[in-house]
């Protein structure tokens, strides 16, 4: 009898303490990529859904060997959604629109892109590498004005990034220009602990 409660009041224990979620599980996330690692800090208390949706593409393998397929120096880089020979990877749903979280496109953070509709953000993300104050959301007297949802920032590793924004881009595979000519890859994401333990 003693034994069967121990076992009830252990099974409780571990309920309680473990993760209910990638919001708890994780609040950095490794990118490997074909030019050096990014570590960046998410903020799944700002942008729930969507660090949640950036960790579960990350942690079943959709991100592996993808390319940046645009690369615009000092503006941004961007992936997530393609292979190396140009062909789109199957996503899941799209996600609800976290852009007017109160968080600004500034140097170094890491949003979500998506179509005309607010509330299409799938696989693809971006790193900012200056302040885009346009992609920010904001509220007119005609109403909202819908930025892009961002989700984190870059931690360790901003020169990687600054230094993908620099290579030479041109037209390949369906897109008409800022594609880097020498393929870049994300190698693979993976959630971390940050600072990386002693």
């Amino acid at each position: 009898m003693h034994f069967l409660r121990n076992m009830i009041i252990a099974f409780a224990v571990l309920l309680a303490v473990a993760p209910s979620g990638h919001a708890q599980a994780a609040t950095h996330a490794k990118i490997q990529t074909s030019m050096g690692d990014i570590i960046v800090e998410l903020y799944p208390e700002q942008a729930p859904a969507t660090a949640a949706n950036f960790l579960d593409y990350a942690t079943s393998g959709h991100y592996d060997r993808t390319l940046f397929h645009r690369v615009v120096k000092g503006y941004v880089i961007q992936g997530g959604g393609y292979s190396r020979l140009y062909t789109e990877r199957v996503m899941r749903d799209p996600i609800a629109y976290e852009g007017d979280n109160g968080l600004k496109n500034t140097r170094g953070t890491i949003a979500m892109a998506r179509g005309d509709d607010p509330d299409s953000a799938q696989s693809q993300w971006f790193i900012n590498l200056r302040d885009n104050v346009r992609f920010d959301h904001r509220v007119t007297d005609l109403g909202p004005i819908y930025g892009y949802a961002v989700f984190g920032r870059v931690v360790d590793g901003i020169d990687v990034a600054d230094a993908i924004g620099e290579v030479a881009t041109g037209e390949a595979g369906p897109f008409d220009e800022d594609v880097p000519l020498e393929q870049i890859f994300i190698l693979r994401v993976d959630p971390v602990d940050w600072p990386t333990p002693e």
